[in-house]
C-alpha cells in the first residue's frame, strides 16, 4: 500500500569548481545539504551538476544524487535519491525517484517518488512511498 510522508525541509547549496574546460559553458557544481522536517525527520547530502543558458525563459537542465539518512514515519535508516530536472524555455519538468536497492536498516525495500513545492521561498516535500518486506 503506498504511504505519503510529507513536510519541509531547508537547503543549502554551496558552488563548487567543475572544470577550466567547463568555464563560461553555463555548467555548475553544488553541494547539497538539507535538513528534512515533517514525517521524514532527516538530514539530506549530495552534489548537483546543472547546465543552462540562464535569464528568464531560459533552458537548462540539473542531475543530482542525495542521500537522506534519519527515521521515515519513525523508521531508522537512509536512502538515494535521484534529481533530474529540465526547464525548456521557462517550463519546469521536475522528476524525483527512491534509488532501487537504496534503502538501509529499517527502510530497507523503500521505493518511491518524491515531489517538491516551492511557495513563497519556503520548500516542500511530498514522498509517495511503498515499503517492501526484503527477506
Amino acid at each position: 500500500m503506498e504511504k505519503h510522508a510529507k513536510g519541509s525541509f531547508e537547503v543549502k547549496m554551496t558552488p563548487k569548481p567543475w572544470s577550466e574546460s567547463t568555464e563560461g559553458h553555463g555548467f555548475g557544481r553544488f553541494l547539497l545539504d538539507k535538513q528534512y522536517h515533517g514525517d521524514l525527520e532527516a538530514a539530506g547530502d549530495g552534489q548537483m551538476l546543472s547546465a543552462g543558458s540562464g535569464g528568464p525563459g531560459s533552458s537548462g537542465v540539473y542531475v543530482a544524487l542525495e542521500r537522506i539518512a534519519g527515521s521515515l514515519d519513525n523508521r531508522k535508516g537512509s536512502f538515494t535519491v535521484y534529481h533530474l530536472g529540465i526547464m525548456n524555455r521557462g517550463v519546469p519538468q521536475l522528476t524525483l525517484g527512491v534509488v532501487p536497492d537504496s534503502g538501509t536498516g529499517e527502510l530497507t525495500g523503500l521505493s518511491g517518488t518524491m515531489t517538491i513545492q516551492i511557495a513563497d521561498g519556503k520548500h516542500s516535500y511530498d514522498l509517495a512511498y511503498t515499503l517492501a518486506t526484503i527477506e
